[in-house]
């Protein structure tokens, strides 16, 4: 593939132009962020049950808060025992598929065969989810704090061609939630960090990670866009 020069000076202005959109979307992006952040920053931090009760029927605001989180009845599948905030069974079956692969001997000629291969698949899945939570001492239904991902926990196997696999949220679990102090509750989804102290927290939500995805995102996206105009037929060029 021959590159020609008035391709190379229109690839320039796609680039140059891609790139002042993306400083201005990066732009957007870090202001929201530094208000965010100011949010953050500004939120109090709660470390004891009491001050925690205080701080709902006070309407004091955005805080990080300290805390033990667990089921009030813990949910499990009677097959595999323990107690959960949240349990999930994913059924899998072990299915036969076929494939053509095609292959090119030493002479050139090519080759179409099937082949057999056998893997587990998706067959559906159930979930049971325990309707209240405490934290810090206090009632609240479970939605209003987002759980954390569920772990693994097993797989039982009733025999070679179906298994079940078990994911978990342990029923009690420490660590910080951020949200908003008022109304004598808590917000909606508060986000929840396992294992984590306020300070901690803080330090996860301030980071600045998204900029940094933001532009490996959109110089992946000039890439794509100059190659697929090298690559594309450009005769309207030779005009």
């Amino acid at each position: 593939m021959e590159i020609t020069k008035k391709e190379i000076i229109v690839s320039t202005a796609i680039i140059s132009f891609m790139m002042i959109i993306g400083l201005f979307i990066s732009d957007e992006i870090e202001n929201g962020k530094n208000e965010k952040n100011a949010e953050y920053q500004k939120a109090i931090h709660i470390q004891n049950a009491e001050l925690f009760r205080h701080g709902m029927n006070t309407n004091v605001g955005n805080a990080f808060v300290y805390g033990d989180l667990e089921a009030v009845k813990p949910v499990t599948f009677e097959e595999i025992g323990g107690n959960y905030i949240y349990v999930r069974k994913v059924e899998e079956h072990y299915t036969m598929h076929t494939r053509t692969v095609t292959t090119t001997d030493s002479k050139g000629r090519t080759h179409t065969t099937t082949q057999v291969y056998w893997q587990w698949d998706y067959a559906g899945e159930e979930e049971i989810v325990c309707k209240e939570i405490t934290f810090c001492g206090e009632n609240f239904s479970v939605e209003k704090i987002s759980m954390p991902e569920a772990h693994y926990l097993q797989t039982i196997n009733p025999n070679s061609d179906i298994r079940f696999k078990y994911y978990g949220v342990n029923a009690k679990l420490t660590g910080t939630i951020y949200t908003n102090l008022s109304d004598s509750t808590i917000s909606n989804n508060s986000d929840f960090f396992e294992d984590k102290t306020p300070e901690e927290a803080l330090e996860i939500c301030i980071s600045g990670a998204g900029i940094v995805v933001f532009w490996i995102f959109w110089v992946l996206l000039i890439c794509v866009m100059v190659a697929g105009f090298y690559y594309a037929d450009n005769k309207w060029l030779e005009t």
